[in-house]
């Protein structure tokens, strides 16, 4: 099984009263609840891809933490993942680690960014059914007002009908870009189908 999600920030203490206002009473407590929740739903061998922003940390404990997590990691390189140019950082912890890829998710494309790309590749794409082809998860404006804006952008493309030659036809774009961001999820890593759902939750789709 494949999950996602982004923005953890592990070790970030001034998150719980400031910008998430996520609430712990100390920056302990929020690492635990959060390998808790990660633990409670990734087994040995599934894959988690960690879009950006893993861990404030130094290189050492952001290794015990990633230690103690299960899974196979994988790391889209966010601006806070300052752990990664710390010289005692094991990065043999995550399998890979790069600022972008695409990668195929049941004979889906899903691109993966730390930052929203608004113009991805492959989002005009459908199957024979009309599904979207290409998903583009993304984290880096948590629950803030860029999120909103991206929202917005959301809106306006879904309702922009546009005339596709290769199709010879006028229909919209899907744009599927998806905020995987944490707190979102309770903490817990999605698969891309439940990731759809929350977000379709979060716009009032369903």
């Amino acid at each position: 099984m494949r999950y996602y999600i982004a923005d953890l920030h592990f070790f970030h203490e001034n998150l719980n009263e400031n910008m998430d206002k996520r609430g712990f009473s100390s920056v302990e407590e929020m690492n635990e609840y959060m390998i808790k929740k990660w633990n409670g739903r990734v087994r040995k061998n599934d894959d988690v891809v960690v879009l950006g922003d893993f861990s404030i940390g130094k290189g050492e404990e952001t290794n015990e933490v990633l230690k103690r997590l299960n899974g196979q990691k994988y790391l889209i390189t966010g601006n806070h993942d300052r752990f990664m140019d710390d010289r005692k950082f094991d990065q043999k912890l995550f399998r890979w680690m790069k600022p972008y890829e695409e990668l195929k998710d049941n004979k889906r494309k899903v691109i993966l960014s730390h930052y929203p790309i608004f113009c991805y590749n492959g989002q005009y794409r459908l199957d024979k059914e009309g599904n979207p082809k290409t998903y583009m998860l993304f984290g880096h404006v948590h629950g803030t007002y860029d999120d909103v804006l991206v929202g917005k952008f959301i809106d306006i493309t879904r309702n922009t009908n546009v005339i596709l030659p290769r199709e010879n036809t006028e229909r919209s774009i899907p744009c599927m870009m998806i905020n995987c961001f944490c707190m979102f999820s309770d903490y817990v890593p999605l698969t891309l189908d439940e990731w759809i759902e929350v977000d379709k939750r979060r716009r009032n789709l369903s």
